[in-house]
């Protein structure tokens, strides 16, 4: 599935067709890991990275794959850390680092995260 995102109406549209597309192929814990890392990356990029992103979800074996783009070029770091516990944001990258098997990262393909299937 591909999606355009541009503002968050697109993004829980893309998130609801998603689901419904998983549904029945997916337990409901697995469709809620995929919507909050989907999430999370995709409000960064509407916050941070241009505010347009390019999204694209698809099972691969026993994962999801969920790769996502701006046009925006930023570099995630390698390794994600978590912000303060009051702070409003910094946990973002953490959150998605928690819940995928893998995160990875080209200029060509943008931000790239696998999550097991359940």
């Amino acid at each position: 599935m591909y999606f355009e995102i541009d503002d968050y109406n697109a993004l829980r549209n893309a998130l609801q067709k998603m689901s419904l597309a998983f549904q029945k192929e997916f337990s409901e814990e697995t469709i809620f890991n995929s919507k909050l890392v989907a999430t999370e990356l995709l409000s960064n990029v509407l916050q941070h990275g241009g505010g347009r992103a390019q999204f694209r979800v698809e099972r691969r074996g026993d994962e999801i794959c969920i790769c996502v783009q701006c046009d925006k070029k930023f570099r995630p770091p390698e390794k994600s850390a978590c912000a303060d516990l009051y702070a409003e944001c910094g946990r973002g990258l953490f959150l998605v680092d928690a819940f995928c098997e893998r995160r990875t990262y080209t200029e060509e393909e943008g931000i790239t995260v696998f999550l097991k299937v359940q």
